[in-house]
């Protein structure tokens, strides 16, 4: 329990002893004392004259003795009209940090059998085409959500469902049949993903030219785009994978093999995983079969020319179609099919999709369907939906070959990182292979913090050059003061033994870092609840601000004072044991020197 937490509870019990009469802790929330005053926190006493029936000074006055009476972490108090400004003890600063530096795993908590079993959906690629920097941004989100879940005590599930089929599967396939000689990953020297993308962007570039030359010969535009012959083959293979035929089966499997040894580089480059793969190859067709089970049901309706809806104008919302005429699924088949058979493979109790926010329409349908068809977790499943990345350029587009590219991104990173720690003089006594695992965590966790301490909700710029500083709100700033303080700690020979006396003095500012540090169990908890990487990485960078200032302000190895040396040696250490596991729950490594 941190020192806001303990005073709540005790003011709680202060009124409840003093006044007969049980009140909701949270009308007790300390805030810190104005500096202008003299104490550590306050509390406002006005939601309790109700019951005191006594005027603010008096009631305050009484609150303030009981609690120093009763409550060890209280030293003295003083009242300012109904503002009761309280003092906290030195010894329970002290006892605070001996209990942090001897709680294994601190602020984290082992999930148990009971534990709630939460799946996370991310990442979502298609074949087509490589990892662009949004997928860098859902990837991430999803990871860091999966890691501080986990650490907030919950059983989790890491999933991807891969759009492996359809239409813009089968563009690439024709424009490697068309124009590929025959050409492979091994040959080209490209990685598969990449290779496979080149030929997506072929396919949009032979398909605008003959559009074009069918609007030069008198068609309207709309029409063209249905009739050009490119896009008539590409839809004649697609009828053709749809009727299993071998060798259009057979290209197929073999360029998405070549995608997704693509994928699984930048992934591990990345530093993310999967517990469990899914493929819209395999889901599809489970879902058409739970449609045709809820239409059998009365769920959905058949309509005139065959195709399949349902009608959700009762929810607000409107007809959604679930069957094409033809019998062909649309993405909610596919969505549908993946729940049953996640379904099928977990006793899942809470289900979250990382998704963009141009598809919140979409999962609050799905949710309703999923709910319809008897998903214990549907209605409450959630739409972690985040906003776009955008560049100082502009949107990027995949087709016209525009997007930034995920590994030239991470690779553009590293080289950044390293000129960047270069140029500062970080890199002197270093080997080459200490420098470039230097830098490959640098730049790395310049991108992820960079990503993750934004709102996931807004839309956001990203600039390389920006993120990568090791002064300001960035992980490089982060890394630097987690490698001075191991530095330090190197130094002192890392000799220091819990517990403090409890007769040792602490100034303001180390009552500050502590009280920082004890925050740290509550904010993996909010940022559970909110799914939220952002408290984190803004926790990370308060906390290293004050531990800065801090370092700045006192001697720790150059301390003649023996309590005070350890006092402080103490407090480094925990503040970097936070830094690591608070950093490595947002999948951002932190190195032992810089």
């Amino acid at each position: 329990m941190n020192i806001e937490e303990t005073i709540q509870s005790a003011v709680a019990k202060a009124v409840e002893t003093l006044y007969g009469t049980a009140i909701d802790p949270s009308l007790a929330q300390p805030q810190k004392t104005k500096k202008e005053f003299e104490g550590h926190y306050t509390v406002v006493v006005f939601p309790f004259l109700k019951i005191s029936h006594k005027k603010p000074e008096d009631t305050a006055q009484e609150i303030g003795q009981w609690l120093v009476s009763n409550e060890p972490a209280i030293e003295k108090f003083n009242v300012i009209k109904g503002f009761l400004n309280l003092s906290v003890s030195q010894s329970y600063w002290i006892s605070l940090l001996n209990n942090i530096a001897t709680t294994p795993d601190y602020g984290t908590k082992k999930a148990t059998e009971q534990s709630p079993l939460v799946m996370i959906e991310y990442s979502s690629p298609n074949t087509n085409k490589p990892l662009h920097l949004g997928h860098v941004r859902n990837n991430l989100l999803g990871w860091a959500v999966s890691q501080i879940l986990e650490a907030a005590g919950n059983r989790v599930v890491k999933t991807n469902i891969v759009n492996d089929r359809g239409i813009h599967i089968c563009k690439s396939m024709l424009a490697w049949q068309k124009w590929g000689n025959g050409e492979t990953p091994e040959t080209s020297g490209k990685k598969g993903d990449h290779l496979i993308g080149d030929y997506y962007v072929a396919f949009d570039k032979h398909y605008r030219e003959e559009i074009k030359d069918l609007v030069a010969q008198g068609m309207d535009e709309e029409t063209a785009k249905h009739e050009a012959p490119l896009i008539k083959e590409a839809h004649d293979m697609l009828v053709k994978w749809e009727q299993g035929d071998p060798e259009i089966r057979v290209l197929w499997q073999k360029m998405n093999n070549w995608v997704y040894e693509g994928f699984d580089e930048t992934y591990k480059a990345l530093g993310v995983s999967f517990d469990k793969i899914y493929y819209e190859s395999d889901t599809y067709l489970v879902g058409k079969a739970k449609v045709e089970e809820g239409l059998a049901k009365g769920l959905f309706s058949r309509h005139e020319d065959g195709s399949v809806w349902a009608d959700l104008r009762n929810e607000g919302l409107d007809e959604k179609l679930l069957l094409r005429s033809d019998g062909t699924s649309v993405y909610m088949t596919q969505d549908i099919g993946t729940a049953k058979l996640r379904f099928d493979d977990y006793p899942i109790d809470k289900m979250v999709y990382v998704v963009g926010n141009e598809q919140n329409y979409h999962f609050q349908v799905l949710s309703i369907l999923l709910d319809k068809l008897g998903f214990k977790w549907g209605k409450d499943l959630v739409h972690f939906s985040y906003g776009m990345v955008e560049l100082p350029n502009g949107k990027m587009k995949s087709r016209e070959g525009t997007v930034v590219d995920a590994d030239d991104l991470i690779e553009g990173m590293i080289a950044t990182a390293l000129k960047t720690s270069e140029e500062a003089g970080k890199f002197d006594d270093m080997t080459d292979e200490e420098k470039q695992d230097i830098a490959r965590i640098v730049g790395l966790g310049a991108l992820k913090y960079f990503l993750l301490k934004v709102d996931a909700r807004k839309n956001m710029l990203f600039n390389p050059e920006e993120s990568i500083d090791f002064n300001g709100n960035t992980g490089p700033f982060i890394q630097y003061t987690y490698a001075r303080i191991r530095s330090v700690l190197r130094k002192a020979g890392d000799t220091m033994a819990a517990p403090l006396a409890a007769t040792t003095a602490v100034n303001e500012k180390e009552q500050r870092l502590i009280q920082i540090i004890s925050q740290f169990p509550a904010t993996i908890q909010q940022a559970a609840q909110d799914f939220s990487p952002s408290t984190v990485a803004n926790y990370c960078y308060n906390l290293v601000k004050e531990y800065n200032q801090f370092y700045h302000d006192y001697s720790i190895l150059g301390e003649q004072d023996a309590e005070k040396r350890l006092l402080r040696l103490t407090l480094s250490r925990e503040v970097g044991k936070v830094i690591k596991t608070g950093m490595g729950v947002l999948g951002i490594e932190v190195p032992e020197r810089m």
